[in-house]
Protein backbone atom coordinates (compact mmCIF):
# COMPACT_ATOMS: atom_id res chain seq x y z
CA UNK A 1 0.00 0.00 0.00
CA UNK A 2 1.32 3.47 -0.89
CA UNK A 3 2.14 5.63 2.15
CA UNK A 4 1.53 9.34 2.52
CA UNK A 5 5.28 9.85 2.12
CA UNK A 6 5.10 7.98 -1.16
CA UNK A 7 2.33 10.29 -2.33
CA UNK A 8 4.48 13.32 -1.52
CA UNK A 9 7.49 11.93 -3.35
CA UNK A 10 5.45 10.79 -6.33
CA UNK A 11 3.69 14.13 -6.53
CA UNK A 12 6.98 15.97 -6.83
CA UNK A 13 8.62 13.28 -8.95
CA UNK A 14 5.77 13.47 -11.44
CA UNK A 15 6.27 17.22 -11.60
CA UNK A 16 9.99 16.81 -12.24
CA UNK A 17 9.31 14.20 -14.93
CA UNK A 18 6.90 16.57 -16.62
CA UNK A 19 9.54 19.30 -16.59
CA UNK A 20 12.12 16.95 -18.05
CA UNK A 21 9.72 15.62 -20.70
CA UNK A 22 7.93 18.87 -21.56
CA UNK A 23 9.88 19.02 -24.82
CA UNK A 24 13.03 20.15 -23.06
CA UNK A 25 14.71 20.07 -26.43
CA UNK A 26 12.65 23.05 -27.56
CA UNK A 27 12.66 24.70 -24.16
CA UNK A 28 16.45 24.87 -23.90
CA UNK A 29 17.07 25.91 -27.49
CA UNK A 30 18.71 29.32 -27.22
CA UNK A 31 18.48 29.48 -23.44
CA UNK A 32 21.38 29.51 -21.04
CA UNK A 33 21.22 27.36 -17.95
CA UNK A 34 20.44 30.30 -15.66
CA UNK A 35 17.34 31.08 -17.71
CA UNK A 36 16.35 27.43 -17.72
CA UNK A 37 16.77 27.08 -13.96
CA UNK A 38 14.63 30.17 -13.43
CA UNK A 39 11.97 28.69 -15.71
CA UNK A 40 12.01 25.36 -13.90
CA UNK A 41 11.76 27.21 -10.62
CA UNK A 42 8.73 29.20 -11.72
CA UNK A 43 7.01 26.04 -12.96
CA UNK A 44 7.80 24.34 -9.65
CA UNK A 45 6.37 27.23 -7.64
CA UNK A 46 3.24 27.29 -9.81
CA UNK A 47 2.82 23.59 -9.07
CA UNK A 48 3.10 24.21 -5.36
CA UNK A 49 0.44 26.94 -5.60
CA UNK A 50 -1.91 24.47 -7.24
CA UNK A 51 -1.28 21.87 -4.54
CA UNK A 52 -2.23 24.27 -1.78
CA UNK A 53 -5.33 25.78 -3.34
CA UNK A 54 -3.64 28.72 -5.02
CA UNK A 55 -1.33 29.99 -2.26
CA UNK A 56 1.76 27.90 -1.57
CA UNK A 57 3.65 30.79 -0.05
CA UNK A 58 1.30 31.46 2.84
CA UNK A 59 -0.66 28.31 3.80
CA UNK A 60 -3.12 29.03 6.56
CA UNK A 61 -2.56 27.77 10.09
CA UNK A 62 -4.86 27.80 13.13
CA UNK A 63 -4.11 30.68 15.55
CA UNK A 64 -3.44 28.30 18.43
CA UNK A 65 -0.80 26.49 16.39
CA UNK A 66 0.87 29.82 15.58
CA UNK A 67 1.04 30.56 19.30
CA UNK A 68 2.46 27.12 20.07
CA UNK A 69 5.31 27.67 17.63
CA UNK A 70 6.35 31.14 18.73
CA UNK A 71 4.53 32.93 15.92
CA UNK A 72 5.80 30.66 13.14
CA UNK A 73 3.42 28.74 10.91
CA UNK A 74 4.86 25.43 12.11
CA UNK A 75 7.65 24.01 14.18
CA UNK A 76 9.36 23.01 10.89
CA UNK A 77 9.52 26.67 9.91
CA UNK A 78 10.63 27.61 13.41
CA UNK A 79 13.59 25.28 12.99
CA UNK A 80 14.19 26.50 9.42
CA UNK A 81 14.39 30.07 10.72
CA UNK A 82 17.31 29.16 12.98
CA UNK A 83 19.11 27.40 10.12
CA UNK A 84 18.57 30.27 7.70
CA UNK A 85 19.73 32.91 10.17
CA UNK A 86 22.90 30.96 10.90
CA UNK A 87 23.60 30.67 7.20
CA UNK A 88 22.89 34.37 6.72
CA UNK A 89 25.82 35.22 8.99
CA UNK A 90 28.16 33.28 6.70
CA UNK A 91 27.19 35.31 3.63
CA UNK A 92 29.47 38.34 3.57
CA UNK A 93 28.96 39.16 -0.12
CA UNK A 94 25.41 39.49 -1.42
CA UNK A 95 25.33 41.78 -4.48
CA UNK A 96 21.58 41.31 -5.02
CA UNK A 97 20.69 41.98 -1.36
CA UNK A 98 18.83 38.70 -1.14
CA UNK A 99 19.62 38.12 2.53
CA UNK A 100 18.07 41.46 3.49
CA UNK A 101 14.69 39.83 2.90
CA UNK A 102 15.47 37.11 5.44
CA UNK A 103 13.87 39.03 8.30
CA UNK A 104 10.89 38.13 10.46
CA UNK A 105 8.87 35.00 10.95
CA UNK A 106 6.98 34.77 7.67
CA UNK A 107 9.55 32.77 5.72
CA UNK A 108 7.10 31.59 3.08
CA UNK A 109 5.98 35.08 2.16
CA UNK A 110 9.06 37.24 2.63
CA UNK A 111 12.28 35.24 2.23
CA UNK A 112 13.61 35.35 -1.32
CA UNK A 113 15.05 32.07 -2.49
CA UNK A 114 12.90 29.81 -0.31
CA UNK A 115 9.74 27.97 -1.33
CA UNK A 116 7.24 26.42 1.08
CA UNK A 117 4.86 23.50 0.90
CA UNK A 118 3.07 21.05 3.20
CA UNK A 119 4.80 17.88 4.38
CA UNK A 120 1.96 15.36 3.91
CA UNK A 121 2.85 12.86 6.61
CA UNK A 122 3.16 15.67 9.15
CA UNK A 123 0.59 18.09 7.68
CA UNK A 124 2.97 20.94 8.47
CA UNK A 125 4.26 23.84 6.44
CA UNK A 126 7.96 23.55 5.66
CA UNK A 127 10.72 24.86 3.39
CA UNK A 128 10.44 22.55 0.39
CA UNK A 129 12.84 24.24 -2.00
CA UNK A 130 15.84 26.55 -2.27
CA UNK A 131 16.70 28.59 -5.36
CA UNK A 132 19.99 30.51 -5.03
CA UNK A 133 20.77 30.41 -8.76
CA UNK A 134 22.85 33.37 -9.83
CA UNK A 135 22.99 35.02 -6.40
CA UNK A 136 26.83 35.03 -6.33
CA UNK A 137 26.87 34.55 -2.56
CA UNK A 138 30.34 34.52 -1.04
CA UNK A 139 31.96 34.32 2.36
CA UNK A 140 35.15 33.06 3.98
CA UNK A 141 33.57 29.72 4.94
CA UNK A 142 30.56 29.40 2.68
CA UNK A 143 29.76 25.71 3.04
CA UNK A 144 26.33 24.20 2.60
CA UNK A 145 26.34 21.30 5.07
CA UNK A 146 24.48 23.05 7.87
CA UNK A 147 21.98 24.65 5.50
CA UNK A 148 21.02 21.65 3.41
CA UNK A 149 20.94 19.22 6.35
CA UNK A 150 19.06 21.71 8.49
CA UNK A 151 16.26 22.05 5.94
CA UNK A 152 15.12 18.46 6.30
CA UNK A 153 12.19 18.53 3.87
CA UNK A 154 13.88 19.86 0.73
CA UNK A 155 12.67 18.58 -2.61
CA UNK A 156 15.09 20.74 -4.60
CA UNK A 157 18.25 22.72 -3.92
CA UNK A 158 19.51 24.93 -6.77
CA UNK A 159 22.65 26.98 -6.15
CA UNK A 160 24.19 27.63 -9.56
CA UNK A 161 26.78 30.42 -9.75
CA UNK A 162 27.73 31.05 -6.16
CA UNK A 163 30.93 30.51 -4.21
CA UNK A 164 30.14 27.47 -2.12
CA UNK A 165 33.18 25.48 -1.14
CA UNK A 166 33.99 22.42 0.93
CA UNK A 167 32.33 19.07 0.34
CA UNK A 168 28.89 17.58 -0.16
CA UNK A 169 27.32 16.63 3.20
CA UNK A 170 27.95 12.99 4.10
CA UNK A 171 24.41 12.58 5.37
CA UNK A 172 22.68 14.09 2.35
CA UNK A 173 20.71 10.86 1.96
CA UNK A 174 18.81 11.88 5.09
CA UNK A 175 17.03 14.54 3.03
CA UNK A 176 14.28 12.10 2.28
CA UNK A 177 12.48 14.01 -0.50
CA UNK A 178 15.47 15.51 -2.33
CA UNK A 179 14.92 15.19 -6.09
CA UNK A 180 16.96 18.01 -7.63
CA UNK A 181 20.49 19.09 -6.73
CA UNK A 182 22.27 21.80 -8.71
CA UNK A 183 25.67 22.85 -7.34
CA UNK A 184 27.13 23.93 -10.67
CA UNK A 185 29.56 26.81 -11.11
CA UNK A 186 30.80 26.90 -7.53
CA UNK A 187 34.14 26.14 -5.88
CA UNK A 188 33.73 22.49 -4.96
CA UNK A 189 36.83 20.37 -5.44
CA UNK A 190 38.37 17.02 -4.53
CA UNK A 191 37.10 13.59 -5.48
CA UNK A 192 33.67 12.90 -6.88
CA UNK A 193 31.15 13.35 -4.03
CA UNK A 194 30.34 9.71 -3.38
CA UNK A 195 27.86 10.80 -0.72
CA UNK A 196 25.38 11.70 -3.44
CA UNK A 197 25.07 8.05 -4.45
CA UNK A 198 22.84 7.46 -1.44
CA UNK A 199 20.29 10.14 -2.42
CA UNK A 200 18.08 7.60 -4.16
CA UNK A 201 15.22 9.93 -5.10
CA UNK A 202 17.33 12.29 -7.20
CA UNK A 203 16.19 12.89 -10.78
CA UNK A 204 18.28 16.01 -11.51
CA UNK A 205 22.01 16.15 -10.73
CA UNK A 206 24.22 19.01 -11.91
CA UNK A 207 27.88 19.30 -10.79
CA UNK A 208 29.29 21.09 -13.85
CA UNK A 209 31.85 23.89 -13.65
CA UNK A 210 33.58 22.86 -10.44
CA UNK A 211 37.03 21.30 -10.03
CA UNK A 212 36.16 17.74 -9.05
CA UNK A 213 38.84 15.31 -10.15
CA UNK A 214 39.71 11.62 -10.24
CA UNK A 215 37.10 9.08 -11.27
CA UNK A 216 33.33 9.00 -11.59
CA UNK A 217 32.00 5.96 -9.69
CA UNK A 218 30.00 3.56 -11.89
CA UNK A 219 27.09 3.67 -9.44
CA UNK A 220 26.25 7.20 -10.57
CA UNK A 221 24.87 5.63 -13.73
CA UNK A 222 22.45 3.58 -11.64
CA UNK A 223 20.78 6.64 -10.12
CA UNK A 224 17.31 7.12 -11.57
CA UNK A 225 18.17 10.47 -13.10
CA UNK A 226 16.50 12.37 -15.91
CA UNK A 227 19.45 14.74 -16.20
CA UNK A 228 23.14 14.24 -15.41
CA UNK A 229 25.58 17.11 -16.04
CA UNK A 230 29.17 16.58 -14.87
CA UNK A 231 30.92 18.53 -17.60
CA UNK A 232 33.72 21.05 -17.06
CA UNK A 233 35.50 19.31 -14.21
CA UNK A 234 38.81 17.41 -14.11
CA UNK A 235 37.65 13.81 -14.25
CA UNK A 236 40.44 11.70 -15.73
CA UNK A 237 39.65 8.06 -16.46
CA UNK A 238 38.13 5.63 -18.92
CA UNK A 239 34.40 6.16 -19.01
CA UNK A 240 32.73 3.43 -16.98
CA UNK A 241 31.45 0.47 -18.97
CA UNK A 242 28.19 0.97 -17.08
CA UNK A 243 27.53 4.30 -18.79
CA UNK A 244 24.62 2.84 -20.75
CA UNK A 245 22.75 1.85 -17.60
CA UNK A 246 21.81 5.47 -16.96
CA UNK A 247 18.14 6.29 -17.55
CA UNK A 248 19.07 9.96 -18.09
CA UNK A 249 17.48 11.84 -20.95
CA UNK A 250 20.27 14.42 -21.04
CA UNK A 251 23.89 13.43 -20.40
CA UNK A 252 26.84 15.80 -20.58
CA UNK A 253 30.42 14.59 -20.00
CA UNK A 254 32.07 17.34 -22.04
CA UNK A 255 35.24 19.26 -21.20
CA UNK A 256 36.86 16.74 -18.90
CA UNK A 257 39.81 14.41 -19.47
CA UNK A 258 38.07 11.11 -20.19
CA UNK A 259 40.22 8.68 -22.18
CA UNK A 260 39.80 5.41 -24.06
CA UNK A 261 36.85 4.22 -26.09
CA UNK A 262 33.19 5.15 -25.82
CA UNK A 263 31.67 2.21 -23.90
CA UNK A 264 29.64 -0.20 -25.99
CA UNK A 265 27.02 -0.27 -23.24
CA UNK A 266 25.79 3.09 -24.57
CA UNK A 267 23.33 1.08 -26.65
CA UNK A 268 21.44 0.10 -23.49
CA UNK A 269 20.17 3.69 -23.30
CA UNK A 270 18.35 3.31 -26.64
CA UNK A 271 14.90 3.96 -25.20
CA UNK A 272 15.76 6.95 -23.02
CA UNK A 273 18.83 8.96 -24.03
CA UNK A 274 17.95 12.07 -26.04
CA UNK A 275 21.14 14.14 -25.93
CA UNK A 276 24.71 13.11 -25.12
CA UNK A 277 27.85 15.25 -25.24
CA UNK A 278 31.32 13.64 -25.22
CA UNK A 279 32.80 16.89 -26.55
CA UNK A 280 36.39 17.90 -25.81
CA UNK A 281 37.86 14.97 -23.95
CA UNK A 282 40.69 12.61 -24.90
CA UNK A 283 38.63 9.71 -26.18
CA UNK A 284 40.26 7.34 -28.68
CA UNK A 285 39.53 4.24 -30.73
CA UNK A 286 36.62 3.74 -33.13
CA UNK A 287 33.04 4.68 -32.42
CA UNK A 288 31.00 1.63 -31.36
CA UNK A 289 28.16 0.62 -33.65
CA UNK A 290 25.96 0.72 -30.51
CA UNK A 291 25.73 4.49 -30.88
CA UNK A 292 23.42 3.75 -33.79
CA UNK A 293 20.96 2.13 -31.38
CA UNK A 294 20.11 5.50 -29.81
CA UNK A 295 16.82 5.74 -31.65
CA UNK A 296 15.49 8.59 -29.52
CA UNK A 297 18.60 10.77 -29.60
CA UNK A 298 18.48 14.17 -31.25
CA UNK A 299 22.00 15.33 -30.29
CA UNK A 300 25.29 13.40 -30.43
CA UNK A 301 28.54 15.31 -30.05
CA UNK A 302 31.94 13.58 -30.04
CA UNK A 303 33.88 16.58 -31.35
CA UNK A 304 37.43 17.48 -30.26
CA UNK A 305 38.66 14.00 -29.32
CA UNK A 306 41.09 11.46 -30.79
CA UNK A 307 38.50 9.10 -32.21
CA UNK A 308 39.15 7.37 -35.53
CA UNK A 309 37.77 4.86 -38.03
CA UNK A 310 34.82 5.11 -40.42
CA UNK A 311 31.36 6.27 -39.46
CA UNK A 312 29.50 3.10 -38.40
CA UNK A 313 26.74 2.15 -40.84
CA UNK A 314 24.44 1.90 -37.82
CA UNK A 315 24.29 5.71 -37.76
CA UNK A 316 21.67 5.52 -40.52
CA UNK A 317 19.31 4.24 -37.79
CA UNK A 318 19.48 7.57 -35.89
CA UNK A 319 16.19 8.67 -37.39
CA UNK A 320 15.57 11.45 -34.86
CA UNK A 321 19.07 12.91 -35.01
CA UNK A 322 19.14 16.68 -35.47
CA UNK A 323 22.67 17.67 -34.49
CA UNK A 324 25.65 15.40 -35.17
CA UNK A 325 29.16 16.69 -34.42
CA UNK A 326 32.19 14.59 -35.43
CA UNK A 327 34.60 17.51 -35.88
CA UNK A 328 38.31 17.46 -35.04
CA UNK A 329 38.93 13.75 -34.76
CA UNK A 330 40.63 11.28 -37.14
CA UNK A 331 37.68 9.75 -38.93
CA UNK A 332 38.17 8.55 -42.50
CA UNK A 333 36.60 6.85 -45.57
CA UNK A 334 33.33 8.06 -47.03
CA UNK A 335 30.55 9.92 -45.27
CA UNK A 336 27.65 7.49 -45.75
CA UNK A 337 24.82 8.72 -47.95
CA UNK A 338 22.36 7.07 -45.57
CA UNK A 339 23.56 9.31 -42.75
CA UNK A 340 23.20 12.40 -44.92
CA UNK A 341 19.63 11.21 -45.63
CA UNK A 342 18.50 11.23 -41.99
CA UNK A 343 15.17 13.12 -42.07
CA UNK A 344 15.70 15.46 -39.12
CA UNK A 345 19.37 16.35 -39.60
CA UNK A 346 19.85 20.12 -39.47
CA UNK A 347 23.47 20.43 -38.30
CA UNK A 348 26.15 17.92 -39.31
CA UNK A 349 29.77 18.86 -38.65
CA UNK A 350 32.52 16.60 -39.97
CA UNK A 351 35.32 19.12 -40.39
CA UNK A 352 39.00 18.50 -39.51
CA UNK A 353 38.98 14.76 -40.19
CA UNK A 354 40.24 12.60 -43.07
CA UNK A 355 37.08 11.77 -44.98
CA UNK A 356 37.70 11.03 -48.65
CA UNK A 357 34.31 10.88 -50.33
CA UNK A 358 30.81 12.36 -50.25
CA UNK A 359 27.88 11.37 -52.46
CA UNK A 360 25.04 13.38 -54.02
CA UNK A 361 22.89 13.60 -50.88
CA UNK A 362 25.83 14.74 -48.74
CA UNK A 363 26.73 17.32 -51.39
CA UNK A 364 23.20 18.70 -51.13
CA UNK A 365 23.74 19.17 -47.39
CA UNK A 366 27.08 20.87 -48.04
CA UNK A 367 25.43 23.25 -50.48
CA UNK A 368 22.61 24.06 -48.04
CA UNK A 369 25.03 24.66 -45.16
CA UNK A 370 23.87 21.70 -43.07
CA UNK A 371 27.07 19.67 -43.56
CA UNK A 372 30.57 21.09 -42.93
CA UNK A 373 33.41 19.02 -44.40
CA UNK A 374 36.21 21.59 -44.33
CA UNK A 375 39.74 20.27 -43.78
CA UNK A 376 39.26 16.71 -44.96
CA UNK A 377 40.73 14.82 -47.95
CA UNK A 378 37.82 15.07 -50.39
CA UNK A 379 39.00 15.68 -53.97
CA UNK A 380 37.30 18.49 -55.81
CA UNK A 381 36.01 20.34 -52.74
CA UNK A 382 37.48 23.59 -51.42
CA UNK A 383 39.12 24.12 -48.03
CA UNK A 384 40.58 20.59 -47.78
CA UNK A 385 43.80 19.34 -46.22
CA UNK A 386 46.97 19.32 -48.26
CA UNK A 387 47.79 16.25 -50.33
CA UNK A 388 50.89 15.67 -48.21
CA UNK A 389 48.90 15.80 -44.98
CA UNK A 390 46.41 13.24 -46.29
CA UNK A 391 49.20 10.97 -47.57
CA UNK A 392 50.92 10.93 -44.19
CA UNK A 393 47.70 9.94 -42.45
CA UNK A 394 46.80 7.11 -44.82
CA UNK A 395 50.35 5.76 -44.75
CA UNK A 396 49.69 4.78 -41.12
CA UNK A 397 45.97 4.23 -41.22
CA UNK A 398 44.41 3.37 -37.83
CA UNK A 399 42.20 0.29 -37.80
CA UNK A 400 39.20 -0.75 -35.72
CA UNK A 401 39.34 -3.81 -33.46
CA UNK A 402 35.78 -4.77 -34.38
CA UNK A 403 35.85 -3.88 -38.08
CA UNK A 404 32.87 -6.09 -38.93
CA UNK A 405 30.60 -4.15 -36.60
CA UNK A 406 31.20 -0.99 -38.66
CA UNK A 407 28.93 -2.51 -41.36
CA UNK A 408 26.14 -3.66 -39.05
CA UNK A 409 22.76 -1.91 -39.58
CA UNK A 410 20.56 -2.84 -36.59
CA UNK A 411 17.44 -1.21 -38.04
CA UNK A 412 17.67 -3.16 -41.33
CA UNK A 413 15.10 -5.84 -42.12
CA UNK A 414 17.51 -7.73 -44.31
CA UNK A 415 19.92 -10.37 -43.15
CA UNK A 416 22.75 -9.76 -45.57
CA UNK A 417 25.87 -8.08 -44.35
CA UNK A 418 24.46 -6.91 -41.05
CA UNK A 419 24.79 -9.87 -38.72
CA UNK A 420 27.24 -9.93 -35.81
CA UNK A 421 28.95 -12.78 -34.09
CA UNK A 422 27.97 -13.56 -30.49
CA UNK A 423 31.35 -12.21 -29.38
CA UNK A 424 30.43 -8.81 -30.86
CA UNK A 425 27.34 -8.39 -28.68
CA UNK A 426 27.32 -6.44 -25.42
CA UNK A 427 26.92 -8.67 -22.35
CA UNK A 428 28.11 -6.43 -19.52
CA UNK A 429 26.40 -7.32 -16.24
CA UNK A 430 25.02 -4.60 -14.01
CA UNK A 431 27.40 -3.10 -11.44
CA UNK A 432 26.97 -3.74 -7.76
CA UNK A 433 24.81 -1.22 -5.91
CA UNK A 434 26.58 1.68 -4.25
CA UNK A 435 27.78 1.00 -0.70
CA UNK A 436 25.67 2.09 2.48
CA UNK A 437 16.84 21.60 -22.06
CA UNK A 438 19.20 21.24 -23.95
CA UNK A 439 22.58 19.85 -23.13
CA UNK A 440 24.48 22.61 -24.91
CA UNK A 441 23.10 25.05 -22.36
CA UNK A 442 25.18 23.14 -19.82
CA UNK A 443 28.37 24.29 -21.58
CA UNK A 444 27.95 27.78 -20.17
CA UNK A 445 28.36 28.16 -16.42
CA UNK A 446 25.28 30.24 -15.65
Amino acid sequence: MMTIDDDYVNKKHNETEQLALVDLTKLMNGLNMGTLSAFLYLIFVTHLFAINGGDAATPSQPPQQMLATGGFQSDRLQQAYKVIQAFKKKVTYDPKNITKTWVGKNICRDYKGFVCDIVPDLNKTTVAGVNFNGNRFNGPSLTLTELILGLRDLAFFHANSNNFTGTIPKNISQIRYLMELDLSNNNFSGRFPYEILHAKKLVFLDFRFNTFLGVVPPQVFLLQLDLLFINNNNFRQRISKYLGFTPALFLTLANNKFVGEIPRSIGRAANTLQEVLFLNNKLSGCMPYELGLLKKSTVLDVGFNNLTGPIPHSFQCLRKMELLNLARNRFYNEIPEAVCSLPGLTNFTASYNYFTQVGPQCRKLIKSGVLNVNRNCILGLPNQRSQADCARFFANLPTCRRAKSMHYVPCSNGNSGNQLETSDLETTPAPAPAPLGRSYGALTPH
